[in-house]
Order: structure tokens, then sequence, then C-alpha cells
């Protein structure tokens, strides 16, 4: 299937390697279908493009790269919604905002979203009584001078 991007132009992909989200995101409850586009191999930024909507696109990132002590209990009922199991966890990612000065880029860690890579079904859900917020900066000591920083994974 061909996808439109006003940033990417035209994407072909296959509609099985859509990520899927039931219930849409908080906010935007009609966008159920995404593209994921790694921003560049071994990164740990990359970006949905909404299948329906050609504007409507978000950067996001693996928080274990940036936020080494990120963590939180998953519901039971998003654990069996999603169909996680040990041997097949999820993928774990957040919403980024990039201001003008991407030195003070943030993630949103109040509401991580929830992948079955295997699937490719997802929620976003909102974290309740967490220490997370939606702006948690992504790099508090400014810009690393070495670019090697910013591959991380988990």
């Amino acid at each position: 299937m061909l996808i439109q991007s006003t940033r990417f132009g035209q994407i072909e992909i296959a509609e099985s390697e859509l990520i899927r989200f039931p219930h849409g995101i908080p906010g935007f409850p009609s966008e159920q279908a995404f593209v994921f586009l790694p921003y560049q191999p071994d990164s740990p930024f990359s970006f949905l493009q909404s299948a329906a909507d050609p504007d409507l696109t978000f950067v996001i990132v693996e928080p274990f790269a940036f936020f080494q002590d990120y963590t939180f209990e998953l519901d039971e009922g998003i654990v069996s919604e999603l169909k996680l199991t040990e041997d097949n966890p999820p993928r774990i990612f957040n919403v980024v905002r990039i201001p003008e000065k991407t030195d003070e880029m943030t993630a949103n860690l109040l509401a991580p979203i929830v992948v079955n890579w295997k699937t490719r079904c997802a929620i976003q859900i909102v974290l309740e009584k967490s220490v997370y917020t939606v702006r948690h900066r992504v790099f508090p000591q400014g810009l690393p001078t070495d670019r090697s920083d910013t591959k991380g994974g988990k």
C-alpha cells in the first residue's frame, strides 16, 4: 500500500507492517494505523507516520537509551490485550517534543507507547500515580558533542 506523507513523500509499505492502535492515540482517537520509520540505523529515535493523515508524524524515542531507570508496571489488561508474554515482551517508545533549541528536547515519559512487535498492535497508556511528566529533558546536560551517545539502546 502507498502512504502519503508531507515529511517523507510517498511511502510504500505492506499493510501487515503497519503499527495498529485499536483505540487510537490520546488526542487522535481516529488515528489507528501508523508507519514506523527509523531515523537512522542504531538510533533510538524513530518516526510514527499516520497512514491516514499526511501531516501527522510523531517523533518517538526508545526511552532506555536516555532514561536507564525508567520503569513502570503494565496493567494486566494491557498485557492481555496486546498478548504480551515473557517470550514476546513489549517494545516501549515515548513521544518526543523538539523545540527550536534542540538541546531542550523533551520526552513524554508519562504516556509511553507499548507495542507488541510481533502482532504490530500498540497502545499509548497514561501512567497513574507516576513520578513521570510529559516533559523530561532528553539532554539535560546539553547536546552531546560525540553523537555516538544518541545511538543508545537498552
